[in-house]
């Protein structure tokens, strides 16, 4: 088994944590929350400080934040993984951050002699808690190679892209369709909501078809039951499509459905809905049109 630090122990990593935990190998946490530490060290793990004390005492360091200047941060400030550098070391980031931003870490870690990978991860909060993820890999196939037996605990698929930097890009990709697939999930309830039928029957006519897609199976039940909490928070969501953007103006891509999309969930982070889940992109439909897939309790 191996020594793993983890650093980021949000709705995503502390999943992944219990995970690597129940698959016997030895942790050492950090998170700027100390109650989420807590947590995990009630599990077997071990509390660390500060980045760079959890680079000492590992093979294999994770982190899992929420943006570029995070983890940035983490690898090259003060404390951070890269003073904690030694023989062996592998660093891993299932953040989602700029392509450029994963290939500058690595060229500086290697500058150190640390090999890094980017591995972003899908599958929501329930592919953390499963340990059923989908993780999207660019970097050293020697590294990733040695590091499989860990994504074994985390996930389900795991895919070597490429180089440094492919499993961003990877991502960037991936969250192009999730976006698109929350605002065609939020206009076909809202369909079949204004129009007086059923939504739950509507989903369970179309679910098997042509329209079939993870979100269909995932998202309505929790829809439909009234909870909208993350899942994956809409501000993230919203965050990653501000990458895909970037992205795209790098290399001088068109991606105009893009641009709408997250225009859709700009608004809905100024209806003050940023810690809802991505799913509930149909507050914003619900405001447009007067129609609630839920209808308040008017009894309240």
């Amino acid at each position: 088994m191996a020594k793993v630090g983890y650093i980021g122990l949000g709705i995503m990593g502390g999943g992944i944590v219990r995970n690597l935990i129940k698959a016997g190998h030895e942790l050492v946490v950090h998170n700027r929350s100390q109650g989420k530490v807590e947590a995990m060290v009630a599990l077997g793990a071990k509390a660390a400080a500060t980045p760079r004390e959890v680079a000492e005492q590992v093979e294999y360091v994770f982190t899992n934040l929420p943006d570029s200047p995070d983890v940035e941060a983490a690898v090259l400030g003060e404390n951070g993984i890269i003073e904690g550098a030694h023989e062996g070391l592998i660093y891993v980031d299932n953040s989602t951050i700029k392509p450029e931003t994963a290939r500058m870490l690595a060229e500086r870690l290697a500058e150190v002699g640390v090999a890094a990978l980017d591995a972003p991860v899908s599958g929501g909060d329930v592919g953390a808690r499963d340990g059923t993820l989908t993780i999207m890999v660019g970097g050293p196939e020697a590294a990733f190679e040695k590091t499989v037996p860990l994504f074994q605990a985390m996930g389900k698929a795991w895919v070597l892209v490429g180089d440094s930097g492919a499993g961003q890009t990877a991502k960037v990709c991936n969250q192009i369709i999730t976006g698109a697939q929350m605002v065609a999930l939020a206009e076909a309830l809202i369909t079949a909501q204004k129009s007086g039928v059923d939504p739950v029957r509507v989903i369970a006519a179309i679910k098997g078809g042509a329209a079939q897609m993870w979100s269909m199976d995932v998202k309505p039940p929790r829809l439909f039951a009234g909870n909208r909490g993350p899942g994956f928070k809409a501000y993230m969501q919203h965050k990653d499509l501000g990458i895909v953007l970037d992205t795209a103006k790098t290399y001088g891509i068109p991606l105009p459905m893009t641009a709408v999309i997250q225009q859709l969930f700009t608004a809905m982070l100024e209806m003050g809905h940023e810690e809802l889940d991505n799913s509930a992109i149909i507050t914003v439909y619900e405001a447009l049109t007067g129609t609630h897939l839920i209808e308040p309790d008017k009894s309240e």
